[in-house]
Formats: structure tokens, C-alpha cells, sequence
């Protein structure tokens, strides 16, 4: 099993709902792809360190999953990258 870590950062705009609709979303595309959600932390708003989109603040999540697939953070990633609520992402593999 391989172990992944996967930061996104939501818009600010996004109401309570949204960004929960936006979230489950992601973790429907990490158990499409073969992968297991084991955790979500959420931190809340926070402060960018730069300007995105017009906005100093945003949401931030970190979603642990794990997979057996070495192609599934890549699927994830692809899917990701196309959700108009998410201003950034980054998935990391984490050391065993």
C-alpha cells in the first residue's frame, strides 16, 4: 500500500454546502481510482501567502488516502485539475 497525502485549497466564495459537495467529490474520484480515504483535516480559512484569483484567504483541506494503484494520484490529479472551486492542489506521497 502506498500512502498519499493530498492538500487542496479551496475558494473562499465557496458557501459551507459547496465546499462539501466540492470535498466529497475529491474523495469519490480517490475511490473511483482504486484508492482509500483515511482521513480529512480540515483546517479552515486561512490567510495565502499571495494573491489568487483576486482573494488573500482560502479554505484548506488535507485528505490522507492510500492505493495499491500507482496510476490513481495521477486520475485524481487529472480530475482536480478541472474543478472550477479548487485554486490549488498538491499531492504528496508519504514516507513509509
Amino acid at each position: 500500500m502506498y500512502k498519499y497525502e493530498l492538500a487542496v485549497v479551496l475558494s473562499v466564495k465557496l458557501e459551507e454546502e459547496e465546499r462539501a459537495a466540492a470535498i466529497e467529490k475529491v474523495k469519490g474520484y480517490i475511490t473511483r481510482f482504486n484508492g482509500n480515504v483515511t482521513g480529512v483535516d480540515e483546517w479552515g480559512k486561512k490567510r495565502l501567502a499571495y494573491e489568487i484569483q483576486k482573494s488573500r484567504e482560502a479554505y484548506y483541506y488535507f485528505i490522507q488516502f492510500e492505493t495499491e494503484d500507482n496510476n490513481c494520484p495521477n486520475e485524481v490529479e487529472a480530475h482536480i485539475r478541472m474543478m472550477e472551486t479548487v485554486i490549488r492542489y498538491l499531492i504528496v506521497k508519504q514516507e513509509a
